[in-house]
């Protein structure tokens, strides 16, 4: 059963407007105590959102937060989108519920408890501060044909971001968004079926766009949207919408055409292109030139041997010392 979280949402409604709203006429508003209403704003804190309380004044956000919509994000979607504002992961959701899904089924959610990133990571996921974002998506040619979807994912995703006018983003073999040389966001793919049968796709994303900057559990250089482009004003209501368009669009084309009509687009965006690199495969590391993908989403590096094709979930990137 969901934890029933709606008396914290809705305080977080209230304080959204940047003003400041006293512990008694929140607890008015809700019908319950002003202890009540100190106590949840105690657990918001444990979501990652700072309040200041100012003693006579009441409490008010520490930087302005826009809420999803979920009126707004299915207003032009083509498929089941649902807003889940707190969750222990998009992915395991929709993972959860394969057997009753259409093809392009959405959750996003505002919080995640438990989010999760590749080879078991997790994905430092506050409240309202970035982007999570899950779909379902059926392939009827079975998991062999899968191979090279987080590729095409990612192009997907900086192509949407182009659209709204967010420029010089780039990809990192296999599933990341990157701002010079820091992540902005990463891609999971997690994959189930039977032998000849075909494959139920769960693609997940968490995209960084105003996440606070103390993050300690990071282990990474990092950035958001916001510090990309200081003077553009992200509205995650039309971003959300924005992406869904274009993974739906290019996931159509990825079955009709495969990988083929993605190569070209792969390499204009690849952050490494014609740049040393290290792959790490397990204990082992290769070190050359990185030459963009192949035809089958394999990334090329130039090594001492020539010219040289590597493939596998278990390879990361890293930049050459």
């Amino acid at each position: 059963m969901r934890k029933d979280h709606s008396t914290k949402l809705h305080i977080l409604k209230s304080l959204s407007n940047g003003e400041f709203h006293s512990g008694e006429a929140l607890g008015e508003a809700l019908n319950v105590s002003r202890a009540a209403i100190a106590k949840h704003i105690k657990g918001l804190s444990e979501w990652g959102i700072d309040i200041y309380r100012v003693q006579g004044r009441g409490y008010q956000l520490a930087s302005p937060l826009q809420l999803l919509d979920e009126a707004l994000l299915t207003a032009s979607a083509e498929s089941l989108v649902e807003l889940v504002p707190v969750i222990n992961s998009t992915n395991q959701y929709l993972l959860d519920r394969v057997a009753e899904s259409e093809k392009g089924r959405v959750c996003i959610a505002e919080y995640q408890a438990q989010g999760r990133g590749r080879r078991g990571r997790q994905w430092i996921s506050p409240f309202g501060s970035n982007l999570y974002l899950s779909m379902y998506w059926r392939l009827d040619a079975g998991m062999a044909a899968a191979m090279g979807l987080s590729l095409v994912i990612g192009i997907a995703a900086v192509e949407a971001l182009e659209e709204m006018g967010i420029q010089g983003v780039k990809l990192k073999w296999p599933n990341d968004l990157y701002y010079q040389d820091k992540k902005l966001a990463g891609i999971l793919v997690e994959m189930s079926g039977q032998a000849g049968g075909a494959a139920h796709l769960v693609i997940g994303m968490g995209l960084n766009i105003g996440m606070p900057d103390e993050q300690p559990e990071i282990d990474q250089p990092w950035t958001t949207l916001n510090q990309v482009n200081e003077s553009l004003v992200i509205d995650r209501n039309v971003l959300a919408t924005t992406l869904i368009k274009h993974w739906n669009s290019a996931l159509i084309e990825y079955e009709l055409k495969g990988l083929t009509s993605f190569v070209e687009r792969w390499n204009r965006l690849d952050n490494f292109l014609n740049r040393q690199g290290k792959l790490l495969i397990g204990p082992r590391e290769v070190h050359g030139v990185v030459r963009g993908i192949d035809h089958q989403g394999g990334i090329l590096l130039e090594t001492s041997q020539g010219l040289e094709t590597y493939i596998g979930g278990e390879i990361s990137l890293r930049k050459s010392d």
